[in-house]
């Protein structure tokens, strides 16, 4: 395979990217699809990564930062070297399934091969962001034991306000931002009144609005435009906003891993 790459036309080079899927494919390989920060979602063959001698089974992990490098000009490239650049910690338990729904929504949502250096860079942070929620008092190593008398752990509070940030990054990168500045007319937000969020034309005072939609509060929304979110009704809003503004885009199809955290929050 040294050869293929050295020789093929369709290269690249240690690419920043993030694994974000993987499944078995024929008896030892894998599928893969990783987020790339300057060639956007790419799908790939893995050639013998499951076999037990593959330096690529301790290389190919989730929300790790790696440097990838692949060739071929199809829809699904090949995978010729993955290095792992490190310096994250491991996310267990709450965080993990939050970075699963990170990954789901870039699955559904991202087109392949549709750069997006801005929010690769953004899901990089919020990676880190989970990571430091969950780790051990020892920052660097991997939290596989049950949390010690007094440690913290995540707790949906604390890692709701990095979902929301991601989102509406998200729904930015995507073409379909939310205008946090100035209401559907281009007047400033009056952090006392209430506002109504319609669907093509954004935010309207609640005594203009003329058609259903999310009802929520001038300060909901300057919360939103700054990314705090540590106001409880602020949060709320938000998040039945934004939960509203992705399910129009994402179809019926549930999301697996909302109903997870929604299970686990009812816990």
């Amino acid at each position: 395979m040294a050869n293929a790459y050295a020789t093929a036309k369709n290269r690249v080079e240690a690419a920043p990217a993030y694994l974000i899927h993987q499944r078995p494919y024929r008896e030892t390989s894998l599928l893969l699809e990783l987020f790339s920060r300057d060639h956007g979602r790419v799908a790939m063959v893995a050639r013998g990564a499951r076999r037990p001698g593959s330096a690529l089974r301790g290389t190919l992990l989730g929300f790790q930062p790696l440097a990838v490098s692949w060739f071929g000009g199809g829809e699904v490239k090949t995978l010729h070297a993955a290095e792992w650049q490190g310096g994250v910690p491991q996310l267990v338990g709450l965080p993990l399934i939050c970075g699963f729904y990170l990954n789901e929504l870039l699955l559904r949502l991202l087109p392949r091969e549709d750069s997006h250096p801005g929010l690769f860079t953004v899901y990089d942070a919020t990676v880190r962001d989970l990571a430091a929620l969950g780790c051990p008092l020892e920052p660097y190593q991997v939290a596989s034991r049950e949390a010690a008398p007094g440690e913290a752990r995540a707790t949906v509070r604390e890692a709701e306000p990095v979902l929301r940030r991601f989102e509406l990054a998200l729904l930015r990168e995507l073409g379909y931002g939310l205008a946090l500045d100035r209401d559907s007319a281009g007047r400033l937000f009056d952090p006392s009144q209430p506002y109504r969020f319609c669907a093509g034309r954004g935010f309207v005072p609640e005594v203009e609005a003329e058609q259903a939609g999310i009802t929520l509060s001038g300060s909901t929304v300057a919360a939103m435009a700054t990314g705090d979110f540590s106001d409880p009704q602020a949060a709320q809003q938000a998040k039945s906003l934004i939960r509203r503004v992705l399910s129009d885009l994402l179809g019926e199809a549930p999301l697996y891993t909302r109903q997870l955290l929604r299970d686990l929050q009812s816990l």
